[in-house]
């Protein structure tokens, strides 16, 4: 089989990429699609070996994407699964970069985050498709000579035959349209001054596209304020470096001697040092939890929920919506607090969405709607609190609106951030700077509940013992000398 370059290759009439098709991408990410997804990056960002690619001034995450490329040699439309590879005329190597400050911008078009000048470098020679098996590819990527990706297609949850075909049942697969078919796990940010290099190979065929090669530039030219600016959040920076560990982001707001401080005593307690320092509003109320033998605690992220308007459920209720965001960006320690203005009549989350939560690390999912699938959720190892169980879906009385600021949940107001406890007698939010403090109270006060529920099971009467007065603090002075608080020892 005779290889040729990619300088030889005429401009692509449409460059096609696929969101996930990597079973380690899948589990990198916490998610398996079931069937393949797409996007389209402009063909004016094709570029070759060894041209250099700019991160657009004001951004902070290019990210690279090494991938294996099909270049279509024959038209595909309507083919079937045994017939697709044959439409297949060269195989090459990829790189699907990509601005993560702008994705916010693309509304999951990717239009601007993927289809920068130079954004998909591809070459530097092109393996013919003929006699070569799809089935025994590899993939690999390197970032300034240290091996950061490698896959094989035998690892692939779609195959390059499904993929060609699906395409082809709406759209003409034309001769020289390339179709970029995912990343495994391990993409990342590269910064300027980094080099990174991507190779596909078929090793038991002895072929070998080379080393695709692009050097990262620092662009200076600021983006003009007419348009979408640059705008980055830890969310963003999650999903580009591919976990919160990988970005230098701390995984919980909550120390594990402060969360195990949280967790060893009641709400009740916690509710009643809160009121001496004059927070009374600070419970969310109405609620049950699907696991009542648990007690929480974790760290508000928000999400609001507006009353349902058909033509706005259009624009924001379906596809990748506020809701599936923030439930994909959680993180370990994360308490998901859904503000549903007490309404009743209709599911906030179900199953598959509370086990992504599960799988992503939150402690919780708080919300003053219903739930749909209530047993498949109560099952789940993570506590759901929730008004009362409902099969409607989202668009009966809610749009999924806006994530990570202010809201009321169960007549409380929550901000990202703050803390969130819950058992079996409810909700609480306490305010970060008071957590500490507050909670070595409360863990106090239970020390003191606990003798005094033995002075009462003694037969003594609650006069002058409930609260305590001087004698009995001598008392109780005296006991725990014998009695020592566990749950204030680290």
């Amino acid at each position: 089989m005779e290889q040729v370059t990619a300088g030889t290759f005429k401009q692509a009439g449409k460059v096609i990429a696929v969101h996930v098709a990597y079973q380690s991408r899948a589990s990198q990410r916490g998610r398996t699609p079931a069937k393949p997804s797409y996007f389209l990056k402009a063909s004016s960002s094709l570029s070759l070996s060894g041209a250099d690619i700019e991160r657009p001034a004001g951004c902070e995450l290019l990210a690279y994407e090494g991938e294996i490329a099909l270049v279509i040699g024959t038209a595909a439309r309507h083919v079937t699964l045994e017939d697709a590879w044959a439409h297949v005329g060269q195989v090459t190597a990829s790189n699907d970069f990509g601005v993560y400050d702008l994705k916010y911008a693309d509304k999951g078009s990717n239009v601007r985050s993927k289809s920068g000048d130079g954004f998909t470098p591809f070459g530097p020679a092109l393996i013919p498709a003929e006699g070569l098996d799809p089935a025994s590819l590899r993939v690999r990527t390197w970032v300034n000579g240290t091996l950061v990706q490698e896959d094989t297609t035998a690892g692939m949850i779609f195959p390059f035959s499904q993929i060609i075909a699906d395409l082809s049942q709406l759209m003409t697969l034309e001769p020289g349209d390339v179709i970029l078919t995912g990343t495994p796990a391990g993409s990342s940010v590269a910064v300027p001054g980094d080099v990174v290099e991507v190779e596909v190979d078929a090793p038991e065929a002895g072929l070998s596209t080379g080393r695709l090669r692009t050097a990262v530039l620092q662009g200076t030219t600021e983006l003009a304020d007419f348009g979408n600016v640059p705008k980055t959040t830890d969310s963003d920076r999650v999903d580009a470096f591919g976990s919160a560990a990988a970005a230098g982001l701390a995984t919980t707001g909550l120390s594990p001697e402060l969360k195990r401080k949280l967790t060893s005593i009641g709400t009740a307690t916690l509710s009643a040092q809160l009121r001496q320092r004059g927070l009374n509003n600070v419970s969310i109320d109405g609620l049950k939890s699907t696991r009542p033998e648990l007690r929480i605690a974790g760290t508000a992220r928000t999400l609001r929920y507006v009353p349902n308007r058909e033509d706005l459920f259009k624009t924001h209720g379906g596809g990748y919506n506020a809701q599936k965001r923030i439930i994909d960006t959680l993180n370990d320690g994360d308490v998901l607090v859904i503000e549903a203005r007490g309404e009743p009549g209709t599911g906030t989350v179900g199953d598959i969405l509370a086990l992504r939560a599960q799988v992503n690390g939150a402690v919780a999912i708080v919300t003053d709607g219903g739930v749909r699938d209530v047993a498949a959720v109560a099952a789940l190892d993570m506590p759901t609190f929730f008004t009362g169980a409902h099969p409607a879906v989202l668009g009966r009385k809610h749009i999924p609106w806006d994530t990570d600021l202010t809201i009321s949940c169960g007549g409380a107001t929550v901000q990202p951030g703050d803390i969130i406890v819950g058992d079996a007698d409810g909700v609480l939010v306490i305010p970060p700077s008071l957590a500490e403090e507050v909670a070595d109270a409360a863990i106090a006060q239970e020390h003191e509940e606990t003798f005094i529920a033995e002075m009462v099971a003694a037969g003594h009467s609650v006069q002058g013992l409930y609260p305590m007065n001087a004698a009995w603090q001598k008392r109780f002075t005296e006991w725990v000398t014998t009695h020592p608080n566990p749950a204030a020892q680290p």
